[in-house]
């Protein structure tokens, strides 16, 4: 398998192809579960699209905790299926379907009980290992610890001595939520699926009653495409309602949106060793080690107002550093802060107004014939999601031509498809330091590659021996290497600076300035990859600039009304 190249004409022409004839699927939506949902069809041998309205995992995709688990706190609600369906997923993450994306994390749960606590919250972490193991993926995690007052504070100085009388250490995995989407959008082109984004369904045709195709407005170049296929499915999240409704369909479920936002601090605001897993009184809050930083969350309120970019309010980060600041010695401020996001989670419509108590599983649907419906569910268990969309996809395809003519479809194998730049890595990591030797990077820098890239690091560090400029770093963001700002652009898809800022680096949230000092260097870098003259250059940096500002502006207002006036201040993109 060659391995694909999402850059500008490879678009074109995966757009251009999509509308030259019939495919078997076509996916809408390129999160986390469109993405799955095309690797599947792909790797099954069907002739495969794949349309995303604006960049891969822009919307609740590129915007969640970050971390891959089980749901500890749903053996709680004695939901155990569904934590074993997502420990088994997790295991096979870490394990074999990407090592390089996917690490281990550990997570310190303070207690605040002697001898009940210790004994109640000890079972449910003890059941957790013992589920992860019994799923058969569970071995490359070290098991829980119970831990003494003295010994947790070792683990986390950052602790007030009065907020624990011992806690549990147990471990989950993390991993970079908005890499992963895109990585995955390669795997499944890799596979052979035609995958174009900023390429918006704005209509579905039809035939009768079957949908038999989509009208796909290609939002960078103008213009318009027919893409016909056998059958589509509609995997947009948190639009789904509004995805229906192009059809004249609600469908048979209600998917509602439930914001939650993350602070994002420098590391050395909070001396630890380990993550940490706090009780609020609706959920749970963590404290997530993110490199050189920590990522505080989250929250869960309702939220129904502009879905594109959910506003973090004031009351929202208050919230959070009130929580956090209960059991941390040393308090965080608003001065602490670097990066605020907000993402929306897309959550069955239950009988209950919390959405925290809406469902996290996921529902598959096949409202008219022709177009098939995946909502709810969590980023863990995206691949299950995947394969059950596809699963009743080609059900349809059977089941809709006539006796004999399509013959059998196989199944999924998505259980055995590492990722690109998952096979090999554990091999280029074992020679980390030959690398570095080869290259003149520090070792530091290619593990950091590494666990971006994997086994495609050699095609940035091409870049690099072309040109050795791209081997230093951002002068503003210094964890990056300008070489990854540029092969944003040639090979992962990002066709505007704020995709390259937000999603392929996460300098937007690890920098005291939002990104806002590295917009014209970044700009300059990717503008010949991308056929930028010098006025998209200056719009892409003036709308960047924009952007930050509204989204600071929001985060300075009281509640939720005023906050998504103010973020709306900043307009999306100008396509080229």
């Amino acid at each position: 398998m060659q391995t694909a190249i999402l850059g500008p004409a490879q678009r074109a022409e995966a757009l251009a192809r999509m509308a030259e004839r019939e495919l078997d699927v076509l996916v809408v939506g390129g999160g986390v579960v469109g993405a799955g949902t095309a690797l599947d069809a792909a790797t099954r041998g069907l002739s495969t699209g794949l349309v995303e309205a604006r960049d891969w995992a822009s919307g609740t995709s590129s915007r969640s905790s970050k971390l891959i688990h089980g749901g500890l706190r749903y053996l709680e609600m004695l939901d155990f299926a569904l934590v074993r369906e997502a420990l088994k997923e997790r295991g096979l993450l870490l394990g074999r379907l990407a090592p390089h994306l996917v690490k281990p994390v550990p997570f310190l749960y303070p207690l605040q009980h002697k001898a009940w606590e210790r004994w109640y919250a000890g079972a449910g972490v003890a059941l957790y290992d013992a589920m992860s193991v019994s799923s058969g993926h569970g071995r490359g995690l070290p098991v829980h610890r119970h831990l003494s007052q003295k010994r947790a504070l070792r683990v986390a100085p950052c602790l007030k001595k009065s907020a624990l009388v011992g806690a549990l250490q147990y471990y989950d995995a993390q991993m970079d939520d908005a890499r992963y989407v895109a990585t995955m959008v390669r795997t499944a082109a890799s596979y052979g699926a035609a995958v174009a984004n900023r390429a918006r369904v704005v209509g579905f045709l039809r035939e009768g009653e079957r949908v038999v195709g989509a009208r796909v407005e290609d939002v960078e170049g103008g213009g318009e495409y027919e893409i016909r296929a056998r059958q589509i499915v509609n995997a947009t999240g948190v639009w789904t309602d509004d995805t229906q409704a192009l059809i004249g369909e609600r469908g048979q479920f209600h998917v509602r949106a439930s914001k939650g936002i993350h602070l994002v601090v420098p590391k050395d605001r909070i001396h630890s060793t380990s993550g940490l897993i706090l009780r609020t009184e609706k959920s749970v809050l963590f404290v997530i080690p993110w490199g050189r930083h920590w990522i505080v969350g989250t929250t869960d309120t309702d939220w129904d107002l502009d879905k594109a970019h959910p506003a973090a309010s004031s009351a929202d980060i208050d919230y959070l550093l009130e929580h956090v600041n209960e059991v941390l010695a040393t308090p965080l401020t608003r001065d602490d802060v670097e990066g605020v996001y907000a993402g929306l989670r897309p959550l069955l419509a239950g009988e209950s107004d919390a959405t925290s108590k809406l469902s996290r599983e996921h529902t598959v649907a096949h409202p008219v014939p022709g177009l098939v419906v995946v909502a709810g569910g969590k980023y863990t268990t995206y691949r299950v999601m995947a394969k059950d969309a596809v699963d009743e996809a080609v059900h349809g395809l059977v089941g809709g031509t006539p006796s004999g003519s399509w013959g059998r479809v196989a199944e999924c194998v998505t259980e055995d498809v590492p990722l690109v730049g998952a096979e090999g890595y554990r091999a280029l990591w074992n020679a980390r330091a030959r690398i570095a030797a080869r290259t003149g990077l520090h070792v530091a820098r290619i593990e950091h590659l590494l666990n971006r890239y994997g086994s495609l690091v050699e095609e940035l560090l091409e870049l690099v021996v072309a040109d050795p400029s791209l081997g230093e770093p951002l002068t503003a963001a210094d964890d990056y290497l300008r070489a990854e700002a540029v092969y944003a652009c040639t090979h992962e898809g990002a066709r505007h600076l704020d995709d390259v800022l937000t999603r392929r680096t996460r300098i937007s949230i690890e920098t005291f300035d939002r990104g806002a000092r590295s917009a014209r260097e970044v700009a300059e870098l990717i503008a010949p990859a991308l056929g930028w003259d010098g006025d998209q250059v200056e719009k892409e940096i003036a709308h960047y600039q924009k952007r930050v500002e509204a989204e600071r502006e929001s985060q300075r207002q009281p509640d939720d009304l005023t906050a998504d006036a103010a973020r709306l201040g900043a307009p999306d993109i100008v396509p080229l």
